[in-house]
């Protein structure tokens, strides 16, 4: 029953890894993978680093990451914490069967929706700003306000997906530890505070460690589907360049260079993910 999966890994996850060569190449795909290709060294390398974009392009990948990476640790935590206060259960399973929905959607549906919704013209977010007296902005295509929009509509497409973690490691909670502190007097907040979040805080640190090995991957599905070139500067990113140069333009080489540059940093972010979260909170592997 494993063979199938097997041979679905090995040809898109192992066989791939042989076409990394192409970086060293000036690839010409008339002559075949396997042809007489001729190998340049690090040129196409030394080209990516004189592209005047790229400077530009690192930056906004890291600014959409970081914050992406921040806010989807602090976001599902608040949320788990005061969802977790909620004694209602009926409210509270409508609750989170409507925030986890927005995860199983693709961008694709989602960016459709969004380009209606935050129009400038005729979008309901603008209508609505314009009866506020506020006059909208562009969400879309203000170069300033667009990684805002990624931001924003990314947190709240994965905060309620994220936080199902953070629940189950709740409800591992020591309930007495809850019993004692309100006999002490404590509130609800002075028991998230010195309870819920001390008995939390393992979790916190292992997720926020392994998060580590993504802090490149921009969100391509997201901005791919919501950015346009008026936008260029402030939200194109690594993996978007990387789709432009290598199948838009056709140079395979230089595309396949960066994003080798790309594979070959986050391997080490990720390494040293797992050893910071064998460090802190004995994690293994293997």
């Amino acid at each position: 029953m494993m063979v199938p999966a097997m041979v679905w890994v090995v040809i898109f996850g192992y066989v791939p890894i042989f076409g990394v060569v192409i970086a060293f190449q000036n690839f010409r795909p008339a002559l075949g993978m396997f042809g007489p290709q001729t190998f340049v060294g690090f040129e196409n390398f030394n080209y990516v680093f004189h592209i005047p974009s790229i400077w530009g392009v690192i930056r906004n990948t890291l600014l959409i990451s970081v914050s992406n990476l921040t806010l989807m640790l602090v976001v599902p935590i608040l949320f788990a914490l005061f969802l977790n206060e909620m004694k209602q259960m009926g409210l509270k399973r409508s609750i989170q069967t409507i925030v986890y929905l927005p995860h199983f959607l693709s961008w694709v549906i989602l960016s459709g929706i969004f380009i209606d919704l935050l129009s400038p013209s005729n979008g309901a977010m603008s209508a609505l700003l314009r009866m506020l007296g506020i006059t909208p902005p562009d969400f879309l295509g203000d170069p300033k306000v667009f990684p805002v929009t990624v931001i924003v509509t990314n947190i709240w497409k994965n905060f309620g997906y994220g936080s199902i973690i953070y629940l189950a490691a709740i409800s591992g909670v020591d309930t007495s530890l809850y019993e004692s502190a309100e006999i002490d007097g404590a509130g609800r907040f002075k028991k998230m505070w010195h309870i819920t979040l001390p008995g939390i805080r393992a979790c916190i640190v292992l997720l926020m460690v392994l998060s580590l090995g993504g802090i490149l991957d921009g969100g391509f599905d997201q901005i791919f589907n919501l950015y346009s070139i008026q936008v260029y500067s402030t939200g194109d990113i690594i993996d978007t360049l990387i789709y432009r140069i290598g199948l838009q333009n056709t140079n395979y080489s230089v595309g396949t260079a960066v994003g080798l540059m790309k594979s070959l940093i986050s391997f080490i972010l990720i390494s040293i993910s797992y050893f910071m979260a064998y460090k802190f909170t004995d994690y293994r592997v293997f």
